[in-house]
C-alpha cells in the first residue's frame, strides 16, 4: 500500500456506466456519473481530487491504469462488462497493484446475485480489495478504504 499522502483518486468507469441514471434504472439506480462525483467529492476531506471517467473503450481504460501507476496515483475501478473477460485490463490492473498502489474493484450490484456470466471475475485475483452491492456506496467505501489505509 502507499505510504504517502493520497491527493488524488482515479474512478475508473468501463463500458454503459456512462448511461447511469437511464439504463435499467431498478437495477443500477437513478443516480448519474454526476451524482456519483458529487457523492465522492462530498465524502473526501479538502485536498483530495476525485478524478472520475468514465469509457467505453478497453484500450484507453488500459491507459488509464498505466497512468496511474506513472503518477502513483490509487484507483477505484469498476470495470464493467470487462469484469468477466478483459485479460488486457486484468494485466494493466495488475500492474497497480504491483507498483504497491491500491486498486479497489468496485460494482454497483452484487455480481453474484445476476446472471451466471457475471459471477467471474478476472480483475479480482489481482485486486486490493472488491466491494459489490452497495450502490454509489460501494465508490464511497472504496474510497474511504484508500484514504484510511494510505494514513
Amino acid at each position: 500500500m502507499t505510504s504517502n499522502p493520497v491527493t488524488r483518486v482515479l474512478v475508473l468507469n468501463g463500458p454503459n456506466l456512462g448511461r447511469l441514471g437511464s439504463r435499467e434504472p431498478e437495477v443500477y439506480g437513478s443516480g448519474n456519473l454526476s451524482d456519483l462525483e458529487a457523492l465522492l467529492v462530498a465524502s473526501v476531506p479538502s485536498g483530495v481530487e476525485i478524478d472520475l471517467r468514465q469509457t467505453n473503450d478497453e484500450a484507453e481504460l488500459i491507459d488509464w491504469l498505466h497512468e496511474a501507476v506513472d503518477s502513483a496515483s490509487p484507483v477505484v475501478l469498476n470495470p464493467a462488462a470487462f469484469t468477466h473477460y478483459s485479460y488486457g485490463l486484468r494485466d494493466a490492473a495488475a500492474l497497480v497493484t504491483k507498483a504497491g498502489l491500491p486498486l479497489v474493484e468496485v460494482h454497483i450490484t452484487n455480481p453474484h446475485t445476476r446472471e451466471s456470466f457475471r459471477h467471474d471475475s478476472v480483475i479480482s485475483g489481482v485486486a486490493t480489495g472488491v466491494i459489490a452491492g452497495f450502490g454509489f456506496d460501494s465508490y464511497r467505501l472504496a474510497v474511504d478504504h484508500i484514504l484510511r489505509s494510505a494514513r
